[in-house]
């Protein structure tokens, strides 16, 4: 009987003490540490959480939820969030504006990390990073029952720190603005990816969809060099169509790839399959 008491009694402290530390590891964070690429699957069409199993049956380490280019709800990216930690997926979300209300809400539904679009300043930066983590990192507002915790109750002072670790801060290269002021954005605590925007860069450098002019690899080497001096990882988006040189950029030291989107390859997918009963059907009427 004094054995099973005291091995109940050790199982009740490892619960208590295992509270005090997010249930959900993010795998971006242990990817980024170990400097290694990691890639994510965009969800602007899907609606329910069947698209989290197929991600992870793919190998997708993050589902990124997009909310700028998309009519995904907040309560619809809480519920594919809340999905992805279950699964062991890094829900991050890209906010489809920079403010304090867009980020505290879609890290509260589960995120464990935002992407936050049209920087053109250093402040802006600061105003993602601040808005993104607790007291004494942030100004984030409090709450409790985080999904990162189960909705279990975890001591303030060790979930703010629990959450703030975990929490990956996703800045936007984009805008013409951003490139010109990369090494002092790059430079801003606090955040862990610097993600180039590659269609809105090519629009704002004057060169909308060529992909192959060399201003966009000197943008990504002018954005690589900055984030390496800093020890941040940049990101590669916008070029799911060009495989060829989203392993360039790979190779130049980016470590996150936007590896595609589901209208797209649900679109690709389906005019392949047509194509192969065009095919079967022209055989038979021979």
């Amino acid at each position: 009987m004094a054995t099973v008491t005291t091995a109940a009694m050790t199982l009740a402290t490892a619960l208590d003490e295992s509270l005090t530390k997010i249930l959900v590891p993010n795998v971006v964070r242990d990817r980024l540490r170990a400097d290694r690429v990691f890639s994510s699957l965009s969800v602007r069409l899907v609606r329910t959480v069947e698209i989290v199993s197929i991600a992870k049956l793919a190998g997708f380490e993050t589902l990124l939820f997009d909310l700028e280019h998309s009519s995904l709800s907040l309560e619809t990216t809480a519920q594919l969030s809340q999905a992805a930690l279950l699964a062991g997926i890094c829900p991050l979300v890209r906010v489809p504006y920079n403010s304090s209300e867009w980020i505290s809400r879609v890290l509260d539904a589960g995120a464990q990390g935002v992407v936050v679009p049209h920087i053109k300043t250093v402040q802006d930066v600061k105003n993602a990073v601040n808005w993104s983590r607790f007291y004494p990192r942030g100004s984030r507002s409090v709450t409790a029952g985080l999904p990162h915790f189960a909705f279990r109750h975890v001591p303030l002072a060790e979930a703010n720190e629990a959450c703030n670790e975990s929490t990956i801060v996703i800045p936007m290269i984009e805008t013409r603005e951003a490139l010109d002021i990369v090494d002092d954005i790059a430079a801003v605590p606090g955040i862990d990816v610097l993600l180039i925007g590659t269609n809105d860069l090519t629009v704002e450098l004057g060169i909308p969809g060529q992909y192959d002019d060399p201003k966009i690899e000197a943008a990504y080497m002018k954005v690589i060099a900055a984030a390496s001096k800093h020890g941040v990882a940049v990101g590669v988006g916008g070029l799911h169509s060009r495989m060829d040189l989203v392993e360039r950029f790979l190779g130049l030291g980016a470590r996150y790839v936007m590896a595609g989107t589901d209208q797209p390859l649900l679109q690709a997918g389906c005019v392949a399959n047509h194509k192969i009963m065009e095919a079967i059907c022209a055989r038979m009427e021979k």
